[in-house]
């Protein structure tokens, strides 16, 4: 049973082994990739979901700062203030955190690596930046942004200027809409040649 099936394989697959043999040799072996297909899988699907949340609650951030700026119930902008300073930056922050670690992890773990092509890189530095300017931008207003709300809805000349609000979903829709694409795409091609690499490997 072995000969027939030595047999059926031939010269194809004699060619086949050398290739592949060939390739392992000349892909260093910190780039060959480790994670399996079940926790690839796994990860690109947390992945997916963590990016997919992140920009539902950046939706959810530009209506609650469109509600506030042009209702004409004081009351419901107050909320829609509130809710914003109150609610948002936490599942924010932990959306972008999700999507950054199973990032890395499909980085380090797959071919793709995390510096070796450029849509990665790009998508990696975008996603870290985005979750830096949540921490240091964004939370640390609001505060400043429930006291908005609940002077709104108290009736009082309400205090802070809320007029750049919609910038940070505006800037972070438009981000993880242009990581999406990156990730449809892929673009640009490798960091480094792959000649490059091969003269490395030797």
């Amino acid at each position: 049973m072995r000969t027939v099936t030595d047999a059926r394989a031939g010269p194809a697959g004699e060619a086949r082994g050398m290739d592949t043999a060939a390739t392992d040799r000349t892909v260093p072996a910190s780039a060959r990739p480790w994670l399996s297909q079940r926790w690839r899988k796994a990860a690109l699907v947390l992945h997916i979901l963590g990016a997919g949340t992140w920009i539902g609650i950046d939706v959810l951030v530009a209506v609650l700062v469109l509600v506030g700026w042009f209702s004409p119930d004081a009351q419901l902008a107050g909320l829609a203030y509130r809710a914003l300073g109150t609610f948002v930056v936490a599942p924010m922050l932990a959306a972008a955190l999700v999507t950054l670690g199973t990032g890395l992890l499909l980085g380090l773990g797959t071919r793709w690596g995390l510096v070796r092509h450029w849509w990665v890189l790009v998508k990696l530095v975008l996603n870290v930046v985005l979750a830096v300017l949540i921490v240091v931008a964004l939370q640390p207003g609001m505060e400043a942004v429930v006291a908005h709300g609940e002077a709104l809805a108290g009736g009082a000349a309400p205090s802070g200027d809320v007029r750049t609000l919609f910038f940070p979903p505006a800037v972070s829709l438009a981000a993880l809409s242009l990581a999406t694409a990156l990730a449809v795409v892929k673009p640009w091609g490798r960091v480094r040649p792959a000649a490059a690499l091969r003269r490395r490997s030797r």
